[in-house]
């Protein structure tokens, strides 16, 4: 799969959880691409970020039930990604997040 980075790397994601993630054992979380494989990530996150990577998670987060009024539908399921850096590696751009 020969990707651009910004297409495997949809966004990133913070909450509490993901910021304590990053806090404790420098991991940051993001969407990606349902198709992308764990090397592929890890790929488009060097590139991305200038950043070297010690190991990737990743899950399928599964669809969920949504109503507006008698409308029912579902929200679609996407890929999330925990990517832990090696010691001394951080981003920039979310450490102020």
């Amino acid at each position: 799969m020969s990707l651009d980075p910004k297409q495997i790397i949809k966004s990133h994601i913070t909450t509490e959880r993901t910021t304590n993630l990053k806090e404790a054992n420098n991991e940051y979380v993001f969407e990606v691409d349902r198709r992308a494989t764990k090397h592929t990530i890890r790929e488009a996150v060097e590139k991305a970020f200038g950043v070297k990577v010690e190991a990737v998670r990743t899950s399928i987060v599964p669809s969920k039930p949504r109503r507006m009024g008698r409308y029912e539908g579902r929200k679609s399921s996407w890929k999330k990604a925990i990517v832990k850096l090696k010691k001394d590696q951080s981003i920039a751009v979310f450490e102020n997040v």
